[in-house]
């Protein structure tokens, strides 16, 4: 069943999400720090996916939707505050790679799955883009990547092996994340407190 409008994603679901990493010692090496934060990553991505689909199938018009998306985006891109700097670059990290989503979300919503060249082929274009120091047509190449992925387009992530570690590899983890999200929209549930 989905999620009625101003449902999708809260403040206090964000929260939770800081509150666990607040209180784990996160080492990027270790499994467990690395699925947490995928995890924060995953449950951004099902909320959008849930928006899109909403959409999709006429339980909410185009304007919600677009609030909706903003609405989460700026809970999940607001600043966050920790004392330790690695977890604060940990997260922001999580946020960047988010970026793509939510513009490859609202684009869709506006104009549709793009259909002018093949996924890999945008993923390439914003390697190159990236490579050309040109970071706006790397996202813009990406956000219509999403807009495929949205539309059930598969994109093989191998692909991201050949990336460079930069914007474009992070915003290609998040499309990794949403891709998982609209194929199966199931909430990560925070576990519960031992």
């Amino acid at each position: 069943m989905s999620a009625p409008p101003n449902e999708f994603y809260s403040e206090e679901r964000w929260q939770n999400w800081l509150d666990r990493i607040t209180d784990e010692d996160l080492d990027p090496e270790d499994e467990d720090s690395a699925r947490l934060l995928l995890n924060l990553q995953d449950d951004a991505a099902i909320a959008v996916a849930k928006v899109v689909s909403a959409h999709d199938d006429g339980e909410i018009d185009a304007d919600t939707a677009m609030d909706e998306i903003e609405e989460i985006r700026e809970i999940v891109l607001s600043e966050v505050e920790f004392d330790d700097e690695e977890k604060e670059l940990l997260v922001d990290d999580v946020q960047t790679s988010l970026v793509c989503v939510f513009y490859a979300a609202e684009e869709y919503v506006a104009n549709g799955a793009t259909d002018d060249a093949e996924i890999e082929q945008y993923v390439r274009a914003a390697a190159d883009a990236e490579a050309e120091e040109d970071i706006d047509a790397a996202l813009g190449y990406l956000v219509q990547a999403g807009t495929m992925i949205i539309d059930g387009e598969e994109l093989d992530f191998s692909i991201a092996e050949d990336l460079e570690y930069g914007l474009v590899s992070t915003w290609v983890n998040g499309l990794d994340s949403l891709q998982s999200a609209m194929s199966d929209p199931e909430v990560v549930e925070e576990e519960d407190e031992a």
